[in-house]
């Protein structure tokens, strides 16, 4: 295991981390901490399932609003 953590000293951070957020929480912060991990993870990478759409949205409102832009009002 990385850093010289083994079963026996993982087991007693669990058991710590229990007594202290209770049983109720810990899922919680192990959901968090994972989606932190991953988005840290594409953040580096550089990959990310929303990179591809968001072009696609602020180019298609860039195009609206240089056509409100561009047509004269009527008054």
């Amino acid at each position: 295991m990385p850093l010289g953590i083994g079963l026996p000293e993982m087991l007693i951070v669990l058991v710590i981390a229990l007594v202290v957020f209770g049983p109720k929480r810990l899922p919680d912060l192990g959901r968090s901490l994972g989606s932190g991990m991953r988005e840290f993870k594409d953040s580096i990478t550089g990959s990310s399932k929303d990179d591809d759409d968001e072009p696609s949205k602020l180019t298609a409102a860039r195009a609206e609003d240089s056509d409100d832009a561009v047509r004269p009002t009527h008054s």
